[in-house]
């Protein structure tokens, strides 16, 4: 059932004009991102899957308001509640191109996505347990966007607060300001969207307010998944054209025992670690 939220600026939209209660019931990968256009480029992955499926549906949720968006060009002159109205109507937009069963854009300012105490947590809680999806995708623990990890700490959260058996059987931490090439390849979540590519362009090309505001992140994010194919493996040709990678924080969400610092510093020490032995490898010495 639809939960009820929290901010009353929410929008819960529905591309093909179900209702909330059914759309949501459908959703078997939910991504849930701190700014629009998040999603289009971290979770793409399950926007491909789901696109064409039967029995797979996609659904997305977007935790901030847009009101600090970057504007220039002919945006320039917008007032933040300018640029709040545009951001979601893109949004709306890109979930219909999608295929989205369900759209839940929560209207938050980006100061309460940093607030552990704000009505972000239990909103998201809510609309978890609704769906009950197979797989969420949010942000890595490693991004250097402020709001990006404090939106992927407010997942966590709200996945710990819900019955074990509530909980998704995978939570993935996917790349935007951070790609996630540096983890050793044993540790990465590795996701072929080849195949995908006039999918990509439809659905990362509608936020025209950050394209002609001075941000190409379609181009960015589509060069980065071309990267990740081409440098995933040094000695074999090419097997995929496109490639995205994520951090499992499965365990995280399913384990409230686990530290998230301490959790993301073993991903790092392992890549010191092989960084370290490789260089001492090359010096003709012992690691």
């Amino acid at each position: 059932m639809m939960p009820g939220l929290g901010n009353r600026g929410a929008d819960v939209f529905v591309p093909d004009g179900a209702t909330p209660d059914a759309a949501l019931a459908r959703v078997t990968h939910l991504g849930i991102g701190a700014h629009q256009d998040d999603l289009e480029f971290m979770a793409f992955h399950g926007i491909a899957a789901c696109h064409d499926s039967a029995s797979e549906r996609f659904g997305g949720v977007t935790c901030t308001n847009g009101g600090g968006s970057s504007r220039t060009g002919a945006y320039a002159g917008y007032s933040d509640a300018q640029m709040m109205t545009v951001r979601r109507e893109e949004q709306r937009k890109a979930a219909t191109m999608g295929r989205y069963a369900v759209m839940i854009q929560l209207d938050y300012p980006s100061s309460a996505s940093k607030d552990p105490r704000s009505g972000l947590g239990p909103d998201l809680a809510a609309i978890i347990q609704a769906a009950a999806p197979r797989v969420v995708y949010t942000h890595n623990l490693a991004d250097k966007h402020d709001t990006h990890v404090a939106v992927a700490m407010h997942v966590i959260r709200a996945i710990r607060s819900l019955p074990p058996d509530a909980r998704p059987q995978s939570v993935l931490g996917c790349e935007v300001w951070r790609d996630l090439d540096w983890m050793m390849d044993a540790d990465k979540i590795v996701h072929d969207v080849s195949g995908h590519e006039a999918l990509a362009e439809k659905v990362g090309g509608v936020f025209l307010s950050q394209i002609d505001g001075g941000k190409r992140y379609d181009l960015a994010v589509q060069g980065r998944r071309r990267a990740n194919a081409t440098f995933f493996e040094s000695h074999d040709a090419d097997r995929a054209d496109a490639v995205s990678f994520a951090m499992d924080l499965t365990p995280l969400a399913h384990d409230e025992s686990l530290d998230p610092g301490a959790y993301v510093a073993g991903y790092i020490e392992r890549f010191r670690a092989d960084v370290v032995a490789r260089i001492a490898r090359n010096l003709g010495e012992k690691a």
